[in-house]
């Protein structure tokens, strides 16, 4: 009779959770988790002239990591990616930091134009931008000569994209026009979020204008800044199209802007007259994987535990 009871009382199994949620799994195994592991396992395999494969164990991360003709590409396309990463976090960041601080401003007219104008280059394809900033930056029918000249700074312009030591710096500050308003709008809604109370509090203590910014809010939005940041690293070590869209898949002038994600696409793809490596190709897409995944943690494990403690 007890045992009646309790069978009775026992909740039944919510089969309507799995209903719901076999649609997004089964289509997220199928884009993300099958084509992850599948290149985790190409990248312990090669294959034979005629086209078997066979396991090689580690010998692909050797062969990238030491061997001259892989290592000197990897190398250099990795020390790219990082100066591209460095950039956005000089330049993007704290400019969407003081755009999101003005454009928080009740009295400042205008804000939502601003707002909008700001980030509507995010919505746009990369690929749009891409071609847009060459024909803009390009000496011969470009119009960037001509409007510095209407400001006197026509003696800076140069072929920036057409020289090693400028070509990455001017494509890693078109990125960042781009998506800058990104980043502003997630510390304006992390600012709007900040109560009342807390600014009404320091206007009493006498803390008005820039320092209430910076002794306030600031450390109050830290987290989203934290966030921020490593959106940003996630999304500069995957980064691919700005690159091609601009330099083309060989990222001149002589690799100057060649980063992992166009060093990835050669291998896998093949280009001009060299066939692609698929297994190569993989074993460059697992050690990007491992990047961002070593640097994602150290973000959860360091930096995201002190900045806890800015949290409500």
């Amino acid at each position: 009779m007890q045992h009646a009871r309790a069978a009775a009382r026992r909740k039944p199994f919510p089969w309507h959770v799995v209903v719901f949620l076999a649609p997004a799994v089964l289509i997220y195994t199928a884009v993300m988790i099958y084509p992850l592991a599948e290149t985790l396992r190409l990248s312990f395999f090669d294959r034979t002239d005629e086209g078997a494969r066979f396991w090689v164990g580690l010998v692909n991360f050797e062969r990238l990591f030491l061997d001259p003709h892989w290592a000197d590409q990897f190398w250099n396309a990795l020390a790219n990616n990082f100066y591209f990463f460095v950039v956005h976090m000089a330049v993007q960041n704290p400019i969407g930091v003081l755009l999101a601080a003005l454009l928080s401003m009740t009295h400042l007219p205008g804000r939502t134009f601003y707002r909008t104008a700001i980030f509507v280059p995010a919505m746009l394809s990369v690929v749009i931008i891409g071609f847009a900033w060459k024909l803009i930056l390009s000496p011969i029918w470009g119009v960037s000569e001509t409007l510095l000249g209407l400001v006197g700074l026509d003696f800076l312009f140069g072929p920036w994209l057409g020289k090693e030591g400028s070509a990455l710096t001017t494509l890693a500050l078109i990125s960042v026009w781009q998506y800058v308003g990104i980043p502003m709008m997630l510390i304006y809604a992390a600012l709007l979020a900040i109560p009342e109370d807390i600014s009404e509090a320091a206007d009493l203590d006498g803390v008005r204008g820039m320092a209430l910014f910076f002794k306030v809010k600031l450390p109050l939005i830290w987290p989203t800044i934290g966030i921020i940041s490593i959106l940003t690293f996630i999304g500069n070590f995957n980064a691919f199209d700005l690159i091609y869209a601009v330099q083309g898949a060989l990222a001149g002038p002589n690799f100057s802007t060649d980063i992992l994600g166009t060093f990835l696409y050669r291998t896998f793809f093949g280009h001009q007259l060299e066939l692609g490596d698929p297994h190569m190709g993989a074993t460059i897409a697992t050690a990007m994987f491992l990047i961002i995944l070593v640097g994602v943690m150290a973000y959860l494990w360091g930096v995201q535990r002190r900045m806890r403690r800015y949290q409500f």
